[in-house]
């Protein structure tokens, strides 16, 4: 089942983001953050959980990709999800939630920047109609200390004007 994220989901979010860190593929961030430094840096609109049997297995938000008024409507999208829950779907079920709420929230670009080591990850992308978009070559190093690529890609929303 996919719902609004509340705060009170946070324990969850956060231990699942916590998987993430520890794979090396999934953020650059060494640290989870504190709630409050997430709530900040994401977008109210467009948080979803997939619960199953009432457990918090997945997540995705939206992050704005620019401070500037012109870019309002470009967001980067963030999905993670339980290690013991990939690869049955629900990556796909958020990231189509995401979409079909994203353009009624007035949003038309999504884009996501992935560490190019994380084939699933853009796999699940371009499953869900983003396309590739380019690439940065050795952006940064992982929590290991590794230089890593990303690839970038991106989902337009239909121009409705």
């Amino acid at each position: 089942m996919i719902r609004e994220m509340v705060s009170e989901d946070w324990e969850s979010v956060a231990e699942i983001y916590t998987q993430g860190l520890e794979s090396g593929i999934s953020t650059f961030n060494t640290e989870c953050p504190t709630y409050e430094e997430w709530d900040k840096a994401h977008c109210k609109e467009c948080r979803y959980v997939f619960e199953e049997d009432g457990k918090v297995v997945g997540w995705i938000a939206i992050s704005p990709t620019s401070g500037r008024c012109v870019y309002k409507g470009c967001v980067e999208m963030s999905v993670y999800l339980d290690r013991e829950y990939q690869g049955r779907g629900i990556g796909y079920q958020l990231v189509e939630k995401l979409i079909t709420e994203a353009g009624k929230a007035g949003f038309w670009s999504i884009y996501s920047a992935i560490i190019s080591r994380n084939t699933a990850s853009i796999a699940l992308h371009k499953k869900c109609g983003f396309r590739e978009i380019g690439y940065r070559e050795r952006i940064a190093k992982d929590r290991f200390g590794n230089w890593q690529n990303t690839t970038l890609m991106e989902f337009r929303l239909p121009d409705e004007t």
